[in-house]
């Protein structure tokens, strides 16, 4: 099979690989669309450090060479011998969470999933769905044709995932002001969700395109950042944030929402900060802020919560990712310029199948 595989810095190979052999309690899927995201590019342009390319994986035991893509859907196509057709029908569409938890540690018992002691992911700590074929546990994976989802908008569904678990760490109720920061994929995908929650939402980005996408998902304002430019638009409607979401992972971004933060805010911190920072801790303490963190996705809880969102949008998600590279773009047209902070899409999808670029379903 045709495979994408990440050998070190800078070095993504289109390869001919065996294809995998379903586990016990696994399925074998035929990838039908991946997706790509910034801890995608961020491995490719600076790593390996979640890849286990120098050092044995603790959890999955993986080394060496490794086939990316923690974001697709496929089709069934094999199981191993105790999965149940029934529960896994052959030619069913389904999406992987790509999460491995292990449902014994505390964390999971705690409902907390994706803290697992022993957690590991499809794509980043084993071989993952950059590729024709992929081997994955089944119980990490939940059937998209309940949703009526083509497989296209299926493979947004991780992503989506991961705003809806931003989400519910903020606690955002209907009624209350919900502050975006950044338009990415999951900051666009967490204004969606917010607006369903029935939060009057305002969405900070420096791309004018990208905002213009994110009114079409229905953020009641959008805002170029500059000096000054939320705090200003948040006084002239005469709004108080009850949560932001710094999803920028930028130092930027975090100044910004500590200083727009009022008194009660709940501020979740939903981008990885690059390194360490100084925050005001008796500033925090006197105006009662909370900071509250997120990672990742409590599978059973957040992955059908994302289909039922995706599904909910008739107009569909083209806007967000216009079109599905092949293998071949795949460094060139996705890694590279999601690198470099050049991207053209919000979302860029990958068809391991297709010769060329393609656009996605509508």
């Amino acid at each position: 099979m045709k495979a994408a595989v990440f050998h070190g810095r800078g070095d993504v190979r289109i390869e001919d690989v065996p294809a995998p052999a379903p586990a016990s309690g696994e399925v074998l899927l035929r990838v039908s669309v991946a997706g790509i995201c910034g801890t995608d590019a961020h491995e490719y342009a600076h790593g390996p450090h979640l890849f286990p390319v120098e050092h044995p994986h603790p959890v999955t035991g993986h080394v060496g060479p490794l086939i990316p893509g923690h974001e697709f859907a496929g089709v069934i196509v094999d199981r191993a011998g105790d999965v149940a057709e029934r529960d896994f029908p052959t030619g069913s569409l389904v999406v992987c969470g790509a999460g491995i938890s292990c449902g014994r540690c505390h964390w999971c018992r705690r409902g907390q999933a994706n803290l697992c002691e022993n957690y590991s992911t499809v794509g980043l700590n084993r071989p993952g769905g950059l590729a024709e074929y992929v081997a994955v546990p089944a119980n990490t994976c939940l059937a998209a044709g309940t949703y009526g989802l083509p497989a296209d908008w299926a493979a947004l569904a991780q992503p989506m995932s991961i705003a809806v678990h931003a989400l519910r760490r903020g606690r955002l109720l209907s009624g209350e002001v919900a502050v975006v920061l950044g338009a990415g994929g999951i900051g666009a995908f967490l204004a969606h969700a917010a607006v369903h929650q029935g939060a009057h939402v305002v969405v900070a980005d420096l791309s004018a395109d990208r905002l213009a996408v994110v009114r079409g998902l229905g953020a009641q304002h959008v805002v170029e950042v500059g000096p000054d430019s939320v705090a200003e638009t948040l006084a002239e409607q005469r709004l108080v944030a009850s949560v932001i979401y710094e999803v920028s992972g930028s130092a930027a971004g975090l100044r910004d929402a500590l200083t727009l933060a009022q008194p009660g805010t709940r501020l979740v911190l939903v981008g990885l900060q690059p390194r360490p920072a100084e925050i005001d801790l008796r500033d925090v303490s006197t105006r009662e802020i909370e900071l509250i963190g997120t990672n990742a996705h409590v599978l059973g809880r957040d992955l059908p919560e994302s289909l039922r969102l995706l599904a909910a949008r008739n107009e569909g998600w083209s806007d967000i990712a216009p079109v599905a590279l092949s293998l071949a773009d795949l460094v060139e047209q996705g890694l590279r310029p999601l690198a470099e902070r050049g991207n053209p899409r919000i979302k860029t999808l990958i068809d391991p199948w297709a010769e060329r670029t393609r656009a996605t379903a509508n």
